[in-house]
């Protein structure tokens, strides 16, 4: 008989924080595109966006593998989550704050699922 296994709490909590950053960064990222008074502030804010939108890609697959992780139960899934949250840190320093809660979640998360057999 197959034993059931569990969600990780750790993991699960990792997904939640970072689809909360997802949305709370399309909510400012939107609201800053577009909202300069003049052209050079408007260069400005896109010259920002361009700089951000790769941790913020690499952020999105890493909540998309993170919960693939969780509910799938998956341990490759949830490993690959927690290298892309490390990834995410590394192209934007800046904004490491957002993301280092979610890698280490993720690592400890990987760490404690049960290995496959």
């Amino acid at each position: 008989m197959e034993e059931k296994k569990k969600l990780s709490i750790l993991l699960l909590i990792s997904f939640i924080i970072g689809a909360a950053y997802l949305v709370y960064s399309m909510v400012y990222w939107s609201g800053a595109v577009g909202s300069g008074d003049d052209i050079a502030e408007q260069i400005g804010v896109g010259l920002a966006a361009t700089l951000v939108m790769p941790h913020l890609i690499c952020t999105a697959l890493a909540v998309i593998f993170n919960g693939l992780g969780v509910f799938l139960k998956k341990r490759g899934f949830a490993l690959t989550g927690a290298i892309l949250y490390s990834v995410a840190l590394v192209l934007f320093p800046v904004y490491f704050m957002f993301v280092i809660v979610e890698m280490i979640l993720s690592y400890i998360g990987f760490a404690k699922m049960p290995k496959s057999k």
